[in-house]
């Protein structure tokens, strides 16, 4: 019986299955409906279907995965091997703020971190004379504090409160407060007071979920590890639920994705959810990366376009770009995370009318339910997806006719819409995708010059079942040199979930100007062995740990991260990372003090990363075209004209559409502009390009 590896990535419309055979290599793959009530639904849907397609595929090529035979019975779990899942039960909970029930314990006279936090304004000062703090994760009314006190070092200054702690523990029971947050004050150079806390929770509130700051974030500046901690709190209790009924109804155990490009058995992420905020995201930026770099294109800038959001990553010789600055929603979370940028820029965006009169689309979005209004399910409001019916650049159907598209409902809302902008409806259509497209090249360059990045110089790896649909658009907008669109566009980021290694980082924070190497060795032997006990649980025996720093300028307030050398830690090891630190600070800011005595170096935090190495699936050459005739549809461009159906099966490597045309596929389609020019390569990737 044959055995294969599942990735599962659930998004806001669909979601996205693909199977890799572990002895062929062959890819399957399959979408199906997302179920944002349950999405364990969904899931087991997907599951189900793939199974159809396993039992039929037999010698079949992966140009034939596009078949009728998706209507099969589901499948059962014999011949799956393994599971990864990317999931957004946690994006989701915090992008809509369903955060309640929520306590916070701190150090006694610091209740009002939280309060206080930075001098930064989130949504800038508009017109008001006076600053307004967006409202906290937790109500100051339920923030309770315990005597004891450490200091930077970990030195205990004042004993911790049994009797305190006792009697906060049993208030937060009788108020019926059972997700809690624990951050003392510099518990980051020392846990000893967080986990007697935690120890009197466990004796006085049994029922409580807790995390501590020194087990979130064992790094310092006190609002983001509070921050940071109580997020993981708040979605604690709703990611053990959703994981232990997705186990009961697999039978079988999973991994899940996390946002620093990893994963990790479901049975460990439950403990630490936080560390899936940018699942599904992430496993894109890594699919990508890695068939841009089988392409031989090894830096590139990654858009994973779906029906809720766009994300966009940047990846730099075959790696994605690491942050902890990130954030999801309002709330900072200062774990490692893929740096990506999101915006309400997908398939199901609203296009609606201004107060002033001006034609604006997203962030607000249809979603899969009821759905875009050619979906038939009681959408009313027009989205981007029926511009793209109206104009033509769509089918009328998705998923290879399994869902069919009501292009008249599209058509009589993009009419509406015109009659009140006083536009035509081929010109209010096209302006609904000029404005999505402008929104997602504003991300792109949002994340690009963040990074003194050049976009001129990056192709763009466009992927998701809306990605591909600008191509062209960004190309003009950006200057971009290309645009590459993976085989089965509409699965890359589940495809990346079967990419990824197992992988837990590790921080501690160190700050000092003349770096004792015997306390570094010591920090990093400590680190990796978190690591390697982790890994262990996960059944590696030979893991991997890459070492890290940050490091600034003394009086600097933020740092830079460089990779530190493996081996023996000593003074060339030293000057090695103090050079690399150099170097990154030239690149990010164009400037260095390399050769200035009067601005030393100062070490800020100490990082490990364990991974657990796996067998990537190998992604193959396309050897030949498959089956399938061009037709011929009215599609808008300029104007409207007879323009050429391409279906993506049929070409193979080497052929080239010229535009005006219409590259479909099972779960996506790339309309070719005129004066654009689509080759395959010898992967099976489009190139699109200005002629």
């Amino acid at each position: 019986m044959r055995s294969v590896r599942i990735g599962v990535d659930t998004g806001g419309t669909f979601t996205d299955v693909v199977a890799v055979d572990e002895e062929t290599g062959e890819i399957l793959t399959t979408k199906t409906p997302s179920t944002p009530a349950n999405p364990a639904d969904g899931f087991v849907a997907g599951i189900e279907k793939l199974g159809a397609l396993i039992r039929s595929a037999g010698a079949r090529d992966e140009s034939a995965t596009q078949e009728p035979t998706r209507s099969e019975a589901g499948a059962t779990m014999e011949y799956v091997g393994s599971i990864v899942h990317g999931t957004t039960v946690a994006t989701n909970q915090l992008l809509e703020d369903r955060i309640s029930n929520l306590g916070f314990i701190t150090t006694e006279g610091f209740e009002y971190v939280l309060e206080i936090a930075r001098q930064s304004v989130p949504d800038g000062y508009g017109n008001s004379y006076f600053w307004v703090k967006p409202p906290r994760i937790v109500p100051v009314h339920l923030v309770k504090t315990v005597g004891g006190r450490l200091d930077h070092l970990g030195q205990e200054v004042w004993p911790f409160s049994e009797e305190q702690a006792v009697e906060v523990a049993r208030w937060f029971r009788a108020k019926g407060i059972n997700a809690i947050g624990v951050c003392f004050l510099h518990s980051y150079a020392n846990p000893e007071h967080e986990r007697r806390m935690r120890e009197v929770l466990w004796r006085e509130h049994p029922e409580a979920v807790i995390s501590l700051s020194s087990d979130v974030l064992r790094e310092y500046r006190e609002y983001e590890r509070s921050v940071t901690t109580l997020v993981d709190a708040a979605v604690k209790p709703a990611m053990r639920g959703y994981i232990a009924s997705l186990s009961n109804r697999l039978g079988k155990p999973f991994s899940v994705m996390k946002s620093n490009g990893g994963i990790l058995s479901a049975r460990e992420v439950v403990n630490q959810p936080i560390s899936t905020v940018l699942s599904g995201p992430a496993a894109g930026a890594l699919g990508a990366a890695l068939i841009a770099s089988t392409a031989g294109h090894p830096s590139v800038i990654t858009l994973d376009g779906g029906g809720t959001s766009t994300d966009v990553a940047v990846v730099i010789d075959g790696e994605p770009s690491i942050t902890t600055e990130g954030s999801v929603g309002r709330y900072p979370c200062k774990i490692p995370m893929i740096d990506i940028i999101t915006v309400g820029a997908g398939g199901g965006s609203i296009a609606w009318i201004s107060p002033e009169g001006t034609l604006k689309v997203g962030p607000r979005s249809a979603g899969a339910d009821p759905g875009p209004i050619c979906y038939g399910r009681g959408g009313t409001e027009v989205t981007v997806t029926d511009a793209h019916v109206y104009l033509g650049r769509i089918p009328p159907h998705l998923l290879g006719g399994e869902i069919p598209l009501d292009a008249d409902a599209a058509r009589g809302g993009i009419e509406a819409l015109a009659d009140k902008l006083g536009l035509t409806p081929e010109r209010t259509a096209t302006g609904i995708l000029e404005i999505s497209a402008f929104n997602q090249s504003n991300a792109i360059r949002q994340l690009t010059v963040k990074r003194g990045l050049d976009v001129r110089d990056f192709p763009l790896v466009t992927f998701g079942g809306s990605g591909p649909l600008l191509a062209c658009r960004l190309i003009d907008i950006l200057g971009l040199p290309a645009v590459i669109v993976p085989r089965d566009p509409g699965n890359v980021s589940a495809f990346g979930l079967l990419t990824v290694d197992v992988k837990n980082d590790y921080v501690r924070t160190y700050v000092t100007r003349d770096l004792s190497l015997g306390k570094a060795v010591e920090i990093f032997h400590d680190l990796e062995h978190q690591a390697g006990e982790a890994l262990d649980r996960e059944g590696f025996d030979d893991p991997v740990y890459l070492r890290s720093a940050d490091l600034r300028y003394y009086g600097q307030a933020y740092e830079v991260r460089v990779p530190a050398p493996a081996g023996e830690i000593d003074e060339d090891w030293q000057a090695e990372v103090i050079d690399r630190f150099h170097t990154a600070h030239e690149k990010l800011y164009g400037y260095a003090y390399r050769d200035d005595p009067r601005h030393g170096v100062e070490w800020v935090n100490l990082r490990v990363s364990g991974i657990g190495p796996i067998t990537r699936p190998a992604i193959r050459r396309l050897d030949k075209a498959g089956e399938g005739a061009t037709s011929v549809r009215p599609v808008h461009f300029d104007e409207t004209r007879d323009t050429a159906i391409h279906q993506r099966p049929a070409l193979g490597p080497g052929a080239t559409v010229t535009g005006p045309a219409v590259i479909e596929e099972y779960g996506s389609t790339i309309p070719i502009h005129p004066g654009f020019t689509a080759k395959v390569d010898e992967y099976g990737n489009v190139e699109v390009r200005r002629d």
